[in-house]
């Protein structure tokens, strides 16, 4: 399953960057490290939540906000947490509803559930893009794309 693939190639990504590197910024106005890999989490869990069946998790905490959680561990734990969140609910799920349309505020849409999972698989693969020029910057050589 390619959100699998997908989880094991963050890990990956994670694991290349020092714990120290983690605040580590490309510019002022941008995200440190931690904090895109926060925002990849939130929005794992944000957009696939209204393509499954499941509870929301992280719906009401924005780990990217929150300093503590910018540790490696932690950044760790959301991203497996947010991964783990997506590929349960994809595994669950009655087919027969990938169809229904789910309105959310978020730019007043309604799409199909199965048009939510495939905007959070979006969603993770722009943050990689970015989180790739933060480990080159960073002097770091990125893990090899993971196609299968």
């Amino acid at each position: 399953m390619n959100w699998e693939i997908a989880k094991t190639h963050k890990l990956d990504y994670l694991n290349s960057l020092p714990a120290d590197k983690y605040s580590f910024k490309a510019a002022d106005s941008t995200r440190n490290f931690a904090q895109q890999m926060l925002h990849l989490a939130h929005g794992n869990t944000f957009l696939a939540m209204n393509g499954t069946v499941q509870e929301p998790i992280m719906l009401n905490r924005n780990p990217e906000q929150t300093p503590s959680a910018q540790t490696r561990d932690s950044v760790m734990y959301f991203v497996n947490a947010s991964y783990d969140f997506v590929i349960e609910g994809i595994k669950k799920p009655d087919s027969n509803k990938l169809g229904e349309k789910v309105h959310r505020n978020l730019g007043n849409r309604d799409e199909t559930r199965y048009a939510w999972i495939r905007k959070a698989f979006e969603h993770q693969t722009h943050h990689l893009g970015q989180a790739t020029i933060y480990i080159r910057l960073a002097g770091l050589r990125p893990p090899n794309e993971q196609l299968f």
